[in-house]
């Protein structure tokens, strides 16, 4: 049973949350004290969180930050916030989706499947133990990590998608929808700038590795990973 942790100050959407989920088969638990969210999130160990931007004491994105610090499980944010910045924000600090208030539960639910699917279920299965490796840069699919010679970073199930294919199609161009593809189900619930900001992450992470300019914008058409870092081998 997958167990999903919501942290949301909103006791009635909170019910109304779990009424609905539990019908799926989901286990649920919410935060009851604000001051201790990372603690509860240890202790429960949850498969998703669904997080609110506007918390007591701290807000999400400062949460958001904290448990991607110590997991790599899919975080939802489900806010009123409707800005374009507010989406970049909570993208930026670590998380895998963001839902606007109020939003249809069928849509919440759709979403919440298919991260799942992607992290633990049939399409993660397809992934597990596999690496993909160009020129000396090594991306662990399973472990969900970057390697080039001794440097290694992690990431996250998003990063990982989007690097395996552009790493298995490196020197080629891969279009903008096929990478939307790659991440989500459905585009139809997906803001398009969402891939621009995960891109960014993505030569964030690269640059990181001392890996710059490989990552390029292909006007018109998509993005095309050139091997130009050399293998440390």
């Amino acid at each position: 049973m997958f167990k999903l942790f919501i942290i949301e100050d909103d006791k009635q959407l909170v019910s109304l949350l779990k009424e609905h989920l539990h019908k799926f088969g989901y286990d649920t638990k919410s935060v009851d004290n604000f001051e201790t969210v990372r603690t509860q999130f240890e202790h429960y160990d949850p498969h998703l969180v669904l997080l609110d931007v506007n918390l007591p004491k701290f807000d999400g994105y400062y949460w958001c930050r904290q448990i991607r610090s110590i997991s790599t499980c899919p975080i939802l944010f489900i806010s009123a916030r409707e800005g374009k910045m507010d989406q970049v924000m909570a993208l930026e600090n670590g998380a895998d989706d963001y839902i606007t208030k109020p939003f249809d539960y069928e849509i919440v639910t759709a979403k919440i499947n298919s991260h799942l699917r992607r992290a633990y279920g049939s399409y993660a299965s397809v992934q597990n133990g596999r690496t993909t490796s160009v020129a000396g840069l090594v991306l662990d699919v399973e472990r969900l990590c970057l390697t080039l010679g001794s440097k290694e970073l992690e990431l996250s199930h998003t990063e990982v998608k989007i690097l395996d294919e552009l790493m298995k199609k490196a020197e080629r161009v891969v279009s903008r929808d096929r990478l939307l593809e790659k991440i989500w189900d459905d585009q139809a619930f997906v803001d398009d700038n969402t891939l621009n900001v995960y891109i960014t992450r993505v030569r964030k992470k690269l640059a990181s590795l001392d890996i710059t300019d490989a990552l390029q914008t292909i006007r018109g058409q998509g993005y095309r990973l050139v091997p130009n870092w050399g293998n440390p081998e």
